[in-house]
């Protein structure tokens, strides 16, 4: 009868945290839907004018430094930093906007699924929470600082090693927590950059990939249960590979999409990008692979032995 009682209890508890991420989620669409759109057109809009001048700006200076035109030539690259820096400032409230927007819609889909389906009330883990946020500054430090830049036009993409550490969240903690980590991590990286245009896309591609690579190691291999070497390599692999496959598709495919109908980037221009974005994504995912599963294997064995390791239960199979 106690035992009754008590799920009773721990459901009606569930049930509440669910609408409440609910109200929570619909409140936050609401208010970020609204600032986006009126970011769009002040902020936005007059990013796209400055853009415009420092293209002009980029032809007059190499034509001083071809000698075909008379000017200061630092002078006009002083200007050129001044643009760039005042466009940066001017695209960042449509960036928090649509990412906000896109964390928004995660929060109501949360809320939705856990009201529709019902889950069991948790307890907050503490030591999954901390390696979250480990790897969340990890997947940062491996995007600001760990990339090199490959200028297309007025544009850029870039080499670097934020998806190793996207992935390996994935692998240790699942693929929501994982997911989140990576998600959270590299968007701050672009938000703090010159790629603060990417970063709604960066939030919505590197959860996904999370989600992917959790689903296959944890949700349908039950990855973190204890199973030979050959077992757990081959796994790991195959989750990384799984999740990285993705992001060479998606990655190019969506930001054409985003770039030419949210940023109003030319259909050449992001044709063009595209295209780059290909190859760069995937050698990204091949270092990930890579890299990814070397760091898991060998941070496996040294985390079980120092009580460290976070199991992924089947009870928490609808969060990867």
């Amino acid at each position: 009868m106690e035992k009754k009682q008590k799920e009773n209890t721990q459901q009606t508890q569930a049930r509440k945290k669910s609408y409440i991420l609910l109200i929570v989620g619909v409140v936050l669409l609401a208010a970020s839907i609204a600032f986006t759109v009126y970011a769009k057109n002040t902020s936005y809009a007059a990013s796209l004018e400055t853009k415009t001048q420092i293209s002009e700006l980029k032809a007059e200076i190499e034509a001083v430094e071809a000698g075909t035109a008379a000017g200061n030539l630092e002078e006009l690259q002083a200007q050129q930093t001044q643009l760039s820096d005042l466009q940066l400032s001017q695209e960042r409230p449509y960036s928090y906007g649509l990412t906000a927007l896109f964390f928004a819609i995660l929060l109501v889909g949360k809320g939705l699924f856990n009201a529709l389906v019902g889950t069991a009330a948790e307890t907050l883990d503490v030591k999954k929470l901390a390696q979250a946020g480990l790897l969340a500054a990890l997947c940062y430090i491996g995007f600001a600082f760990f990339k090199i830049d490959i200028p297309v036009g007025p544009e850029k993409t870039a080499f670097h090693f934020g998806n190793v550490f996207c992935v390996l969240a994935a692998l240790l903690l699942g693929g929501f927590w994982g997911g989140l980590a990576g998600a959270v991590g590299m968007t701050i990286g672009d938000l703090t950059t010159a790629y603060v245009t990417s970063a709604p896309k960066t939030f919505l591609l590197k959860l996904c990939i999370g989600l992917i690579v959790g689903l296959v190691a944890h949700g349908i291999f039950k990855l973190s249960r204890t199973h030979s070497k050959k077992y757990v390599t081959g796994v790991t692999i195959l989750a990384s590979v799984c999740g990285m496959g993705f992001n060479i598709v998606a990655d190019p495919l969506v930001g054409y999409f985003y770039k030419m109908y949210l940023l109003g980037v030319p259909q050449e221009l992001s044709a063009a990008l595209a295209k780059v974005a290909t190859l760069t994504t995937t050698v990204n995912a091949v270092v990930a692979v890579i890299a990814a599963s070397i760091f898991y294997l060998a941070l496996r064995p040294a985390l079980r032995k120092a009580g460290l390791f976070v199991q992924v239960t089947p009870e928490q199979k609808d969060m990867q």
